[in-house]
């Protein structure tokens, strides 16, 4: 590539850099390490292709002044565990509010398509959820408790094994991105099938209402943190088929630094419901209106933190 070309392609985007710098009121340290991960690749080629050249010189001075911005941000750490929870992660989650629409629809989707299954298939239910653990429900149902599957272990280890295993469909939800949004969107399709057998199952025994106030208590919770960290794999992924303007090292290495963070952010929702799984759900003789305050509560949770409040936070930011 010609030096023209070069800075052609380029140029708008150093300065956008250096206006970042001098504005010091929107100087987000994680920015600034994208920056710096940015100017690096476009210095390393300008050095190979035009080792004494003004361009070079001016790329060197830039990644000086984003690397001694980085220094002093380092000194100052004290906050950076609220900060992340009040706007880091909040300013990921508007950016990313596209893959989480794409995310909730794959999974309504497939939902919508286990209900349908189960409805034109009696077998298909047992080919998603295992022949033991549908009759061992049907026993339960004509015992008189359908859901006694959530008494049968002891209250910790039931917490302990749920949590680990709702933060490994997560893990696998974000990883798989690695293949691009279609191997996250397989997990969240396999997830979204396998809720949708499982409603329709307790709706033909006439069950809908009790199973859904009983199983929405930490279900409210695991669900819509399985989807966003599906958001969080497509955005992966999207970063490595879609780079734009970017190196796509760069871009994937943008676009996995961004998942890695939501994913972190929903690991304490898989706390609460594996608490929820192993302490609460198990007590189905509880008032029907306590279930639903905290099935309420969570959702409302949800909707505050991961729709509403990103947008808050992006205003308050840029003064909108």
């Amino acid at each position: 590539m010609k030096e023209v070309v070069f800075l052609d392609r380029n140029s708008k985007k150093w300065i956008e850099f250096e206006n970042l710098l001098a504005d010091e009121s929107h100087n987000d340290p994680d920015s600034i390490a994208d920056l710096y991960i940015q100017l690096t690749d476009d210095l390393s080629y300008a050095q190979t292709f035009y080792p004494n050249s003004s361009t070079t010189e001016y790329l060197n001075q830039l990644s000086v002044s984003v690397h001694q911005q980085i220094y002093k941000n380092q000194k100052a750490q004290k906050g950076k565990f609220k900060q992340f929870w009040t706007t880091d992660l909040p300013l990921i989650l508007f950016q990313t509010r596209k893959q989480l629409l794409y995310s909730l629809l794959i999974f309504l989707t497939a939902a919508l398509l286990g209900v349908v299954s189960t409805i034109n298939d009696q077998s298909f239910v047992r080919a998603i959820l295992g022949d033991n653990y549908v009759n061992m429900t049907i026993d339960n149902i004509k015992k008189g408790d359908p859901m006694a599957v959530y008494k049968q272990e002891g209250q910790t280890e039931m917490f302990l094994g749920i949590t680990i295993n709702n933060i490994k469909v997560s893990f696998m939800a974000f990883v798989f991105g690695i293949l691009t949004a279609f191997g996250s969107g397989y997990i969240l399709f396999n997830n979204g099938i396998m809720l949708g057998s499982f409603t329709y199952f307790f709706v033909e025994n006439g069950l809908f209402w009790e199973s859904t106030r009983v199983i929405w208590i930490h279900g409210t919770l695991e669900i819509s943190a399985i989807i966003i960290s599906g958001a969080a794999g497509i955005v992966m992924g999207n970063s490595i088929v879609f780079p734009g303007t970017l190196p796509r090292k760069t871009s994937m290495q943008i676009g996995v630094r961004k998942g890695i963070k939501i994913v972190i952010g929903i690991i304490p929702m898989f706390i609460v419901a594996g608490f929820l799984e192993g302490y609460v759900t198990r007590h189905t003789e509880m008032s029907i209106w306590l279930s639903w305050i905290i099935i309420i509560c969570s959702l409302l949770f949800v909707i505050w933190y991961f729709i509403i409040n990103p947008k808050r936070v992006y205003q308050k930011l840029n003064n909108l």
